[in-house]
């Protein structure tokens, strides 16, 4: 066997090796590592987090709130601070806009969505509520979660 052959058979086993070992070790996952609060304090229905307002909404935003109250709130508490054996709060770091899209609010209303955070079961589909009041939910909630640090 020549030289080249050989030094191309260790290339070879060498970059299978580092391959492997990728395989077997992958990195952490993004946008997954967020802690959720310790709900053992806090009693059944209760809000989960504490949610600071901003001191105005803007006009989309107000109208957002009113759609947000009339359809969302009863599950995701006042100001989406969740609530406790209900379901989970929207201002969170894990409902942040490089996480959860816009669009994935509108989806999650339109469609359901099945429990991949919190351990409060599926959230069903969210009947007479139509795109453009969802996106005006998400304005609302944006707003207060960039009042909560969550950008």
């Amino acid at each position: 066997m020549s030289k080249a052959g050989i030094f191309i058979g260790i290339v070879i086993v060498g970059s299978l090796g580092a391959f492997g070992f990728k395989l077997m070790n992958p990195p952490a996952p993004v946008g997954h590592s967020m802690e959720q609060p310790d709900l053992g304090t806090i009693k059944e229905g209760e809000q989960i987090v504490q949610v600071a307002l901003p001191s105005a909404l803007s006009d989309d935003a107000e109208l957002g709130k009113r759609f947000f109250e009339a359809k969302c709130a009863a599950c995701h508490g006042a100001n989406a601070a969740g609530k406790k054996g209900t379901a989970p709060p929207l201002v969170h770091k894990i409902y942040e806009p490089s996480h959860h899209s816009d669009v994935s609010f509108v989806l999650a209303a339109q469609n359901g969505v099945r429990a991949h955070h919190w351990k409060f079961g599926n959230m069903p589909k969210i009947e007479g509520i139509t795109k453009g009041e969802v996106m005006l939910v998400t304005k609302y909630v944006r707003e207060l979660q960039r009042a909560n640090g969550i950008n």
